[in-house]
């Protein structure tokens, strides 16, 4: 889509730190961190958000959340702790129309969640 912020990154339209990439989703530094460690996993295929995801996108969703690992563990926040989140539509906090996991982590982290 090409008013999708996300898929421009993933085209490579626009710049992004890549941490991780393979053939279904790519993982980056968030240009805006909320913690030391701040990667945002998504996947190649554009979905809104994780209302968009069926049945269907079982291994590809498990794919994203094994990603979310791995990078975690290549920052060395897998040990301390570290979270995993999206965030769905308006409400949610969800900001960019692409699915997309939030891995934070390199500090104790609250109950404030990421906006």
């Amino acid at each position: 889509m090409a008013d999708c912020l996300f898929c421009r990154v993933l085209s490579g339209e626009l710049p992004s730190k890549i941490v991780h990439q393979d053939e279904r989703c790519v993982a980056i530094e968030d240009k805006f961190p909320q913690a030391p460690v701040h990667l945002l996993v998504m996947p190649r295929r554009h979905f809104e958000s994780l209302n968009e995801a069926s049945d269907a996108d079982r291994d590809l969703l498990g794919h994203l959340l094994l990603v979310a690992r791995r990078v975690a563990e290549s920052k060395g926040v897998s040990s301390s702790g570290y979270r995993v989140l999206t965030n769905v539509g308006a409400d949610g906090g969800q900001s960019v129309p692409h699915l997309h996991f939030h891995v934070l982590g390199g500090k104790k982290l609250g109950p404030k969640l990421v906006g």
